[in-house]
């Protein structure tokens, strides 16, 4: 195994044809390169420099020597300008997945942008509603919505949602306003995958069970039943934010809305976060949090 100690010190003191100088150049003391290189002579039983009082020079032997080092200095220079290209420039492969709806509105978008910004990532994106292994698939990253379940994985929180009860003008205007959370039981809720929505009262979570005539597992069937007067719909801010800007519909017991949830950024323990995958996540972390205040002071 080839043993580096001493090697930078004996180049550098090769090049400025003195301890102190190379001394200086690396930033340790003078008596620190001599040991390095007086140990370096030891080890390779050569005398690699003539010393006086006046000048140091390098010996045949140390010559040849210091062309082999120079050239492996080079190399390993070139790698570190390597390593750092790769940081400021993210390239190859890259997947990820992300929940449907929220990945083809929000997520889809955001990748394409940093896609025109690093044209040489290589992305794959699999949209889907299920939870897939991420170890398993070789996924660089998850973005996942709401809570975590426990697991193995890093998550990294970034942004947050709301969910927001609304109805059309024309809805309430026929049904009246609910004003508590026991009035829901009076009105048409438009159901997605669970029979209860979720709220927060006297700061305790709060689920409160509805019913009605539509029921969907589609976000945006749901919204279209509102926006058409059937009913009241609790879905999250990124189906409703432009209806409730424009008024086609209102908001609702807001008092009772429930804490954001987050949306988080999860990836494997074990895996190494690469400088693509983490500039990535400093992007959707920016920009969802930039989309998030513009919707604010809307």
């Amino acid at each position: 195994m080839f043993i580096w100690e001493g090697v930078s010190e004996f180049v550098a003191v090769a090049e400025a044809e003195s301890f102190t100088a190379a001394a200086k150049r690396l930033g340790i003391s003078t008596a620190q390169v001599s040991r390095q290189v007086s140990a370096l002579e030891s080890r390779l039983s050569t005398k690699l420099f003539y010393r006086t009082t006046r000048k140091v020079s390098v010996t045949e032997a140390g010559q040849t020597y210091y062309q082999h080092c120079r050239q492996v200095l080079d190399g390993l220079e070139e790698a570190e300008r390597a390593m750092t290209n790769l940081q400021r420039v993210p390239r190859g492969k890259l997947r990820l997945t992300a929940p449907v709806t929220y990945g083809e509105k929000v997520i889809a978008p955001l990748v394409n942008n940093f896609v025109l910004r690093y044209p040489e990532l290589d992305v794959q994106m699999n949209l889907t509603n299920q939870q897939l292994d991420l170890v398993a698939g070789g996924y660089d990253l998850a973005v996942r919505l709401g809570k975590l379940e426990d697991s193995t994985m890093m998550a990294r929180r970034l942004s947050s949602r709301t969910l927001y009860v609304c109805a059309s003008p024309e809805y309430l205007s026929a049904h009246g306003v609910p004003h508590s959370l026991s009035e829901l039981e009076q009105h048409n809720c438009l159901q997605g995958n669970l029979d209860y929505w979720r709220f927060q009262e006297m700061g305790k979570p709060q689920n409160v069970r509805i019913k009605g005539n539509i029921r969907c597992d589609s976000g945006w069937a749901l919204l279209d039943a509102a926006l058409k007067g059937i009913g009241i719909v609790q879905l999250p801010d990124y189906y409703v934010q432009p209806s409730l800007a424009s008024g086609v519909l209102v908001s609702l017991l807001e008092y009772y809305q429930e804490a954001d949830d987050g949306i988080w950024a999860v990836y494997p323990h074990n895996r190494h976060l690469s400088p693509k995958v983490r500039m990535l996540l400093d992007y959707l972390s920016e920009s969802l949090q930039s989309l998030s205040q513009n919707e604010k002071t809307r």
